[in-house]
């Protein structure tokens, strides 16, 4: 797939100011005030900027961090890192491979199979439930 270019104007016009704040400008929403940070639904979690599939709930977890919290993505091409040195600290930053979209940061204190704890502002996230099987 071709990358989504939208010009700012465009991504503001989409956009809650919030999802433009944290999405665009790299901004972080408040910890344990996010709609996903607690919530156990089954599904895919998707960009709400351009709808790419991002996580998957069978990935997600509790880390106590304030954020929603996943094992790994959906697919090793559905993000991106990038280092940030931003805050006086070097973390890696998330970011939607489909549109830049900041989505949060990984950190390496996450639990097995991999280690990795994707955490990712809820406001970035859109998400579909699971379709029961007939």
């Amino acid at each position: 797939m071709a990358k989504v270019d939208k010009t700012e104007s465009q991504w503001q016009q989409q956009l809650t100011p919030e999802q433009y704040r944290v999405c665009r400008q790299k901004g972080t929403e408040p910890p344990f005030t996010g709609q996903y940070e607690a919530f156990d639904g089954e599904g895919i979690y998707h960009c709400v900027c351009c709808g790419q599939a991002l996580f998957d709930s069978n990935h997600k977890y509790h880390s106590g961090s304030g954020w929603p919290s996943y094992w790994q993505p959906i697919s090793s091409g559905a993000v991106l890192e990038d280092s940030d040195s931003s805050l006086g600290m070097q973390r890696i930053e998330v970011l939607c491979s489909q549109c830049d979209a900041h989505l949060g940061h990984v950190f390496s204190d996450g639990p097995e199979p991999t280690g990795l704890r994707y955490c990712i502002n809820s406001v970035a996230l859109a998400f579909s439930p699971k379709v029961p099987s007939e």
